[in-house]
């Protein structure tokens, strides 16, 4: 009934597996299953940032080096910054400008897709993005890590190739690293492969357990924070404290509608912009008891985190924004502890 972790760097002759940088019947295991969600070829990697390295080298590899990369304005920035760092012209584009987008095409090679953005929240047409992309030829690699295979599979609307960091919803107890990249085209699939064992990001065999473990109670955990938090942007939106609230499950969010249409559900992250900028912000983070103060999501315990805090991140996204990523505690819980704390003592 559970897959074993196969702990063993080496192999015997005559067998399936040559050497352990090369394969793992439990990686195996967790592979098969996250490319059945997908709807593809899942090759996993040491961490999220593994798999979005050996994406970005697959789709850029045999590019006219002076053709441009469009990555998402509000993207992830550690991405982005990898993406910088290769010499090529970079430009930031709303994702969730469907036409502004497809102006930017003619010229670019890659075309790097966030959806749901990281950490606005802005919903993007994919299909249509893909499809444009198709006819200028420029590859299209989604970064679908806030949605999950759940709400969104980018290969079925024409993606190149879908990224997630595993350590996320996937794995969903903040205790594991892990990364995937998932494709249809079995050129890309093997290339990612080899990216892989040749520069050695491989996952441990006890990390995809683990992974292989929390994904089995992926559907339920995602549909009782998704609930949890429709609830709770409802309730912010009324707040004196709150600016805005971005959360593609509300009608008056700008991304609602196409959620709706593109995706099988908004998701369990809620961004708010608090009155009083940074400070202010800050100061509802360090008050919360319930939520924790600190970065990444997706796991059973709420957490929630101003963005700005990391110099690196987008000057795009507001000072005064808090990224709150909903777990599994009861919401009434969860809503006490974050009202008291945006409610000036």
């Amino acid at each position: 009934m559970s897959t074993p972790v196969v702990a063993t760097s080496t192999f015997g002759f005559g067998g399936v597996h040559g050497y352990g940088r090369y394969g793992n019947p439990t990686w195996e295991a967790l592979e098969t299953a996250l490319g059945s969600l997908d709807g593809g070829t899942a090759v996993t990697f040491a961490s999220g940032m593994a798999a979005v390295s050996a994406a970005q080298a697959v789709l850029l590899s045999g590019i006219d080096p002076s053709a441009a990369v469009l990555v998402p304005v509000d993207g992830y920035h550690t991405a982005i910054e990898l993406l910088s760092g290769l010499g090529r012209p970079v430009h930031a584009v709303r994702m969730a400008d469907t036409t502004a987008v497809v102006e930017a095409l003619p010229g670019a090679g890659l075309l790097w897709v966030e959806s749901p953005t990281n950490p606005l929240l802005e919903v993007a047409d994919v299909a249509a993005l893909c499809a444009a992309a198709r006819r200028t030829d420029t590859r299209v690699c989604v970064d679908a890590t806030m949605a999950t295979p759940l709400l969104l599979r980018p290969l079925e609307l024409g993606a190149d190739l879908v990224v997630h960091a595993a350590t996320k919803y996937l794995s969903g107890h903040s205790d594991v690293l892990l990364g995937v990249v998932t494709g249809r085209r079995t050129d890309l699939v093997d290339q990612v492969r080899a990216h892989r064992s040749l520069h050695g990001g491989i996952p441990g065999p006890f990390e995809a357990w683990l992974a292989l473990r929390g994904l089995r109670t992926l559907p339920v955990r995602l549909a009782q924070a998704q609930r949890t938090a429709g609830e709770l942007a409802r309730r912010l939106a009324g707040h004196a404290s709150v600016e805005r609230v971005r959360y593609p499950g509300l009608p008056a969010d700008p991304g609602y509608e196409r959620a709706r249409s593109t995706m099988d559900g908004p998701g369990a992250l809620i961004a708010v912009e608090v009155r009083g900028g940074a400070t202010a912000a800050d100061a509802v983070a360090a008050r919360t008891r319930l939520w924790v103060s600190t970065t990444s999501f997706g796991g059973v315990e709420s957490t929630l985190e101003r963005r700005r805090r990391w110099p690196k991140e987008r000057p795009t996204v507001p000072v005064s924004l808090l990224r709150l990523s909903v777990g599994l505690e009861d919401v009434e819980d969860l809503w006490a502890d974050l009202d008291a704390a945006l409610t000036p003592p």
